[in-house]
């Protein structure tokens, strides 16, 4: 745990008990701070009370008495309305923040030498973050990886002169953040998401662009730039930078692309990655034959992952052996089984349809899984990877909306469930050589099941269901001969 300065007999206001919330309450009692916990469902106020953290209805708080109010990433900051919450403290002119503001303060008091590389984007992230990680835990330094993905960034170790935190941060924890200054900041992409939460694309971009927003010279800037929105953000940076007339007032800017060769940046043409710092690149790694990178989608994570660990210092053959051993990561076209020549692949992180875009564009002869709650437009994005899909299994509260899109061009079956959907896509692709299986279902998971990580074990347990009851058949068989 990171104790959080700053707060030392002071009360803080603390809504939204989930992971993060609770994490933050205890980093904030460790610091010294009075904590006056709340939330909306009665379960996770019993969970924090089992846990000693005091509750105190936020709803009919003294606000003048509260010096800040610690808003989990969940709850509404702007759109589509504020929270009733927020407009209270603002009302009384008590400071809005969350947990990467926390901890960016507790770093800058803790007066260690520790480093710390934050990578943001619509898709992609999760895996850059652990790639990140990856390579620099392989190259022996000490990786603390958290944020928006594993340990809540407050449950993180504390910080010591040789630290590098890792760190995935969404939107939402962005738009809580204004002191946030990450030494190496990473955006990949940025396609629409999350609109319900930022009121329009425009919104959205600006808040992922702060991930820049207070490097100093010091920083390193690293921009996907096969992603219009980002490409633009760079030229803009850029071109800030070139009209001072020098890189004080930011970051070194970092460019990379798994697109196009680069004058200067990080690129990757041929599944080989370069990269050069002026006139001369040189090769830094071969990703063919990596299966947990496979994919030109997983050619960006892995290009960023090494602009963000060169830059630390890390030798470029210590990143190639680095990237060769990566284990990937659950729910990111991860293999969970392979059953009569099938393979099984468990994509449930795609909960849009860019991100199920990157898995549908990796197969060939694809039984796709898809459906549950539909971000806007839907499937009709991925028209241009329909011919690869022989087969679709629509489960969900999407389903009907998904069959209509596919109708007259995808052949389709309206399955319902994910355990009917493996049952009958395994029975079909038996029949094709050379199938998979695709559970990539360009959807939340609510409608279902409470996060995309339960809808994956589930899936990953119809599959081995699946597995065992072939077994059992064949034992019987041979049992009955």
């Amino acid at each position: 745990m990171i104790p959080v300065p700053g707060f030392e007999a002071k009360r803080v206001a603390m809504f939204g008990l989930g992971r993060t919330g609770l994490g933050v309450a205890r980093a904030l009692e460790a610091g010294g701070a009075t904590v006056l916990c709340w939330d909306d469902g009665e379960a996770r106020r019993e969970e924090a009370q089992s846990e000693g953290l005091e509750l105190h209805d936020l709803y009919n708080a003294d606000w003048s008495q509260i010096e800040a109010l610690v808003l989990s990433p969940g709850v509404p900051l702007t759109h589509p309305a504020p929270h009733a919450l927020v407009l209270a403290a603002k009302a009384a002119e008590v400071p809005v923040i969350g947990d990467m503001e926390l901890f960016q303060r507790a770093l800058d008091a803790s007066g260690k030498r520790a480093r710390m590389v934050a990578v943001t984007g619509t898709n992609g992230k999760s895996t850059t973050t652990a790639l990140i990680g990856h390579l620099i835990r392989q190259a022996g330094g000490n990786a603390q990886i958290g944020g928006n993905i594993g340990r809540a960034v407050l449950d993180l170790d504390p910080p010591e002169d040789q630290t590098v935190y890792v760190i995935e941060i969404s939107s939402y924890q962005l738009d809580l953040a204004p002191g946030f200054r990450p030494d190496v900041a990473v955006l990949l992409n940025i396609t629409p998401d999350h609109l319900d939460r930022h009121g329009n694309f425009e919104n959205y971009v600006a808040i992922k662009d702060r991930i820049f927003a207070n490097q100093t010279a010091r920083g390193y800037a690293v921009f996907g730039i096969d992603s219009e929105p980002v490409a633009r953000l760079c030229t803009s940076r850029c071109g800030q930078q070139a009209a001072a007339g020098s890189n004080e007032g930011g970051p070194k800017v970092i460019p990379i692309s798994a697109r196009k060769s680069l004058g200067r940046g990080v690129y990757v043409l041929g599944g080989k990655i370069y990269h050069s710092r002026s006139s001369r690149v040189e090769e830094g790694a071969d990703l063919n034959g990596i299966t947990t990178l496979q994919g030109s989608h997983n050619w960006e994570n892995a290009a960023a992952a090494f602009a963000a660990v060169r830059v630390l210092g890390i030798d470029p053959a210590k990143i190639a052996d680095g990237l060769k051993r990566f284990p990937g990561l659950a729910h990111r076209m991860e293999q969970v089984g392979e059953h009569d020549g099938v393979r099984f692949i468990n994509d449930s992180k795609a909960t849009n349809a860019d991100a199920a875009a990157r898995a549908l564009a990796t197969y060939d002869k694809i039984y796709w899984i898809a459906g549950g709650v539909a971000k806007a437009g839907g499937i009709e994005p991925l028209a241009e990877y329909f011919p690869k899909v022989a087969k679709a299994y629509l489960i969900g509260n999407s389903a009907q909306d998904f069959a209509a899109t596919l109708d007259g061009r995808v052949k389709h079956t309206l399955s319902g469930t994910l355990d009917e959907a493996v049952l009958q896509a395994a029975h079909d692709a038996a029949k094709d050589e050379n199938a998979v299986v695709l559970l990539s279902p360009a959807c939340a998971s609510f409608d279902q099941f409470p996060d995309f990580e339960k809808r994956g074990d589930a899936f990953r347990d119809a599959v081995r269901a699946l597995a065992q009851s072939s077994d059992k058949a064949k034992q019987g068989g041979g049992a009955a001969a």
